[in-house]
């Protein structure tokens, strides 16, 4: 009997952008709802983002997958809420790509740019998105928690993030204090849930959440979630 191993599915380049506004409250961050009947996310509230189309990539320089992650996300920006944003105010701290052992995998930049105050409204097409709504980044996490909200783990461990910053300003300088973070988590079962181990945990080469050592990791248990981030060397 000859064992048939599955090829690993190549993930397709995608860019999301993290708008951020000052309000009377705080730092808030737009979040989108898509809609239920979408076969990837349905009704998961998400940052504007989306695949990285053949039109992103800039002619003078066709193999610069960086530049066509910069100018999807200002594209999907402006289709997904109307906001038309400038590129040159992107900022890129982090890359998630969906793990090796999914069906459907995506490579995706993140980018975060502030919003200015007298910004137009945001206006979602009621087709892809059904809704929208900017969300102080504590409150987002605590509708997840009630099961108010669904939420995908990268939106999560951003809002996360960003619920220790006190405005726009102060999440920018977040944004920049590292290199670009890259994650591709490795799944193992945990009593009551799993975890998901990322580059920088001890236990991520060996699968081995026990391991002692440097933590960097996201709970995703029956009583929460919670990312925890724990580095040896404070960066």
């Amino acid at each position: 009997m000859v064992l048939t191993v599955p090829e690993t599915v190549i993930p397709a380049p995608a860019a999301t952008v993290v708008l951020i506004r000052d309000a009377a409250a705080g730092l808030e961050a737009l979040l989108l709802r898509r809609n239920a009947e979408l076969k990837f996310a349905g009704g998961s509230w998400v940052f504007p983002g989306g695949r990285i189309d053949p039109r992103d990539y800039d002619k003078t320089e066709p193999e610069n997958i960086a530049l066509a992650a910069r100018n999807a996300s200002v594209r999907e920006a402006q289709e997904e809420t109307g906001l038309l944003i400038d590129a040159n105010d992107l900022r890129y701290f982090a890359h998630w790509t969906t793990p090796s052992s999914m069906p459907k995998r995506f490579a995706t930049w993140f980018f975060i740019a502030g919003v200015a105050a007298d910004a137009p409204e945001v206006q979602v097409d009621g087709g892809e998105i059904h809704e929208h709504k900017w969300f102080a980044p504590q409150a987002a996490i605590a509708a997840q928690r009630a099961k108010d909200v669904v939420l995908l783990p990268p939106t999560f461990v951003t809002l996360q993030e960003l619920g220790a910053c006190a405005n726009v300003e102060a999440a920018l300088q977040w944004s920049g204090q590292y290199e670009p973070r890259q994650y591709e988590p490795r799944f193992v079962d945990v009593p009551g849930g799993v975890v998901a181990l990322y580059e920088g945990d001890a236990g991520y080469a060996s699968n081995d959440p026990q391991r002692a050592g440097a933590r960097h990791r996201f709970w995703m248990k029956d009583d929460g979630w919670y990312y925890e981030q724990e580095y040896e060397n404070g960066v």
